[in-house]
Parts: structure tokens; sequence; C-alpha cells
């Protein structure tokens, strides 16, 4: 099974976090043991709310948001992408995520399974499952 970990952290403090080597040097060994493990699929760190928008779709209009969202109580910080045997396995591998190396603040991974077509019956038509066969392999090309 293929699970995102989200790692999120307070919004309010968003302009506080400011990255030490110390919390580069334990990461980067951790992702180290995940690649080693075979589980690390990809995984990256998004730059603050600031640099970014947020898009509302709503009652039929649809409204952009210019970051920071300063609002927001937790936001994404960073995710991984691995594959599992069991959610129970991911589990064991978040737990020894150093998440916040320096003791200071607050941080939280999130796993969730990602949904494969079985997970959406009949609703995912045949026709529908190779249209996006066809963009996967469109994706595979542009990346070789």
């Amino acid at each position: 099974m293929r699970v995102i970990v989200m790692v999120e952290g307070d919004g309010v403090d968003e302009d506080k976090a400011t990255p030490t080597e110390e919390m580069f040097q334990k990461m980067t060994a951790y992702n180290e043991e995940l690649v080693k493990a075979g589980i690390m699929l990809d995984g990256e760190g998004l730059l603050p709310t600031a640099k970014g928008a947020r898009i509302e779709f709503r009652g039929g209009t649809t409204s952009v948001v210019d970051g920071p969202f300063v609002e927001s109580k937790e936001i994404v910080m960073g995710y991984w992408i691995w594959e599992v045997s069991s959610l129970e396995e991911a589990i064991e591998w978040a737990k020894r995520c150093p998440a916040d190396p320096g003791g200071e603040g607050r941080s939280l991974l999130e796993i969730r399974p990602i949904a494969t077509p079985e997970d959406f019956g009949a609703e995912y038509t045949d026709e529908i499952r190779a249209r996006e066969e066809q963009l996967a392999e469109q994706l595979k090309q542009r990346e070789s």
C-alpha cells in the first residue's frame, strides 16, 4: 500500500520555524533509513504559506487567497510518499521521525492511504481507467 505522510506544524508559528543544520542532519539520516528500507518513494519540504495561495470553490464561485495563512491552526510543511505493507508499518516508521529535533514547538505527522482505482467502485469506469492509465504513461515519458 502507498501512503502519504504529511508533516504538519502550527500555522501561527510558521514564520518562527527556521531550519537548523542539526535538523537537516537528523532528517537526512532518517530519509536514508527510509530509502535503505525500500519504503520511501518521494518526499519534499514545502516553502512557507506566504509564498503560496489557496483556491476556494464555494456556491458556484471561485476565490483566490494569497498566503500567508495565519488563520490556519495547522499547515502542511512537507510530505513523504511511502510504500509499506500496512498502516501499522507506516505508523512504526513515523514514530521514529525526528520531527521536532530541537524539542521546541509542535509537529504532527498525518498518514493517509493513497486511493487506488479499486477504492472507487463502479463509478470508476473502464473508460475513466483507460484515460487515467494514458495520463500516467504520459507522465512517465515526461520524466525520462
